[in-house]
């Protein structure tokens, strides 16, 4: 559905109000998209074409984006279209997924290209302090090489826990044991203020990224389920996420499917990632390493699976169906360990989910795999970071100008 344009009310402030937020709107769909025609922002938008001109050639000043021919062979007659892209000036967030046992990170520029990336182990029981050093020195180690009049507009994490959407705190992440953490308060300061953090679940980070640039894209209804040692869910319902009152919503790993499981780190027995995360799926391999990559390499091996590792399967369909009969998604991704589990028992995963769907023969949900691979939730923290850009650009090249500048006069002092 096209944006309109808001009509003006003779005053000022709301004229100013409406041409900001048609330049975010503006550059939302050229980091989206990486390459648009005038003539396609101009239907979208639903603006005149001298309106559009001018919105361009502001971001355009600003170097954010650049105009030019479009790329191949010409088609039809009379004069072609301009295309928008991102401009030749760097300006890139940072971001961050925190896993149960590594931290990666990567620089993304508009557009969405990745710059440059970086990983570390975490070390079992970590304290947040030393976690917030250790993402603070990774990331100014991506900024070594960046030019000399690029903009950091943001910095962007993902983490596995229940993240307030009220405050931004770490309520609660039981396989980090953390509570009641201020994470983007450590980081910023480890940052020294000088750029904006933000913070937000996994899984929400994860449905997002791959509803903008995945699997999902075009979808209005989807499941998007981040699974290692515990298991999010990220909720998409008609093209809005689903976060709850406080955030709490898609906590779907301690969803109980067994009063007799396994005892779960939140105190409860038979949780959802408990049965199907990476100690079930160790366990069911035959394997005491817990290591996300080395239980990856195991289930790729797998041509026949085992009946321990096929009632892994059994259960995750069964958590599958829950979300399907609750939800009602065009689509439900698996990502993290879930997306290596699921190739090697996808039958048994499969049977479960046909049984148990309501309707299911009209059934047109599908069981995927992340278009964006292991790099969803880093790409949402991305995205995440690159938020209030698209809502005011002018106003964060501002603060990122001013920020850039303290940086110049204090490695000069």
């Amino acid at each position: 559905m096209p944006l309109q344009q808001q009509r003006p009310t003779g005053k000022g402030a709301n004229q100013e109000a409406v041409r900001r937020h048609n330049l975010g709107t503006l550059l939302g769909h050229v980091h989206r998209d990486g390459d648009v025609s005038r003539a396609d922002l101009t239907t979208r938008m639903g603006l005149n074409r001298s309106t559009i001109a001018a919105l361009v050639g502001e971001l355009e000043r600003l170097g954010v984006v650049a105009q030019a021919a479009p790329r191949g062979d010409r088609q039809g007659a009379g004069r072609p279209s301009l295309h928008v892209r991102p401009g030749e000036r760097q300006v890139c967030v940072i971001a961050v997924e925190l896993r149960v046992e590594s931290v990666e990170l990567a620089r993304v520029g508009l557009g969405g290209e990745v710059l440059g990336r970086a990983s570390s182990p975490v070390a079992s029981g970590a304290t947040p302090e030393v976690v917030a050093d250790q993402v603070a020195r990774t990331a100014s180690e991506l900024l070594v090489d960046v030019p000399d009049d690029a903009l950091l507009v943001g910095i962007g994490v993902g983490m596995p826990g229940i993240v307030s959407t009220e405050d931004g705190r770490i309520h609660y992440a039981p396989n980090l044991s953390w509570t009641d953490v201020a994470f983007s308060d450590l980081l910023q300061e480890r940052v020294g203020g000088q750029v904006p953090v933000v913070i937000g679940n996994d899984a929400n980070l994860g449905v997002l990224a791959e509803h903008a640039r995945g699997v999902a894209r075009g979808m209005s209804d989807v499941v998007y389920l981040s699974g290692d040692v515990g298991v999010g869910g990220g909720l998409i319902t008609r093209g809005r996420s689903l976060l709850g009152t406080v955030g709490y919503a898609g906590e779907v790993g301690h969803m109980r499917i067994s009063s007799e499981g396994r005892r779960c780190r939140c105190g409860n027995r038979g949780c959802w990632e408990t049965e199907i995360g990476a100690v079930a799926v160790a366990d069911a391999l035959g394997t005491p390493s817990h290591d996300i990559a080395h239980l990856v390499s195991l289930l790729e091996e797998v041509r026949t699976p085992s009946l321990p590792l096929r009632e892994v399967g059994y259960k995750l369909g069964v958590g599958i169906t829950n979300l399907i009969n609750i939800f009602d998604p065009q689509v439900v991704i698996l990502g993290g360990l879930l997306s290596a589990l699921y190739p090697a028992v996808r039958p048994d995963v499969d049977a479960e989910v046909r049984q148990g769907t309501l309707d299911s023969a009209d059934r047109r949900t599908e069981v995927l795999l992340p278009g964006l691979g292991r790099d969803s939730v880093l790409v949402g923290a991305g995205e995440l970071a690159f938020t209030a850009m698209m809502a005011d650009p002018l106003l964060v090249v501002a603060e990122a100008e001013r920020a850039l500048q303290r940086v110049r006069v204090a490695t000069t002092a």
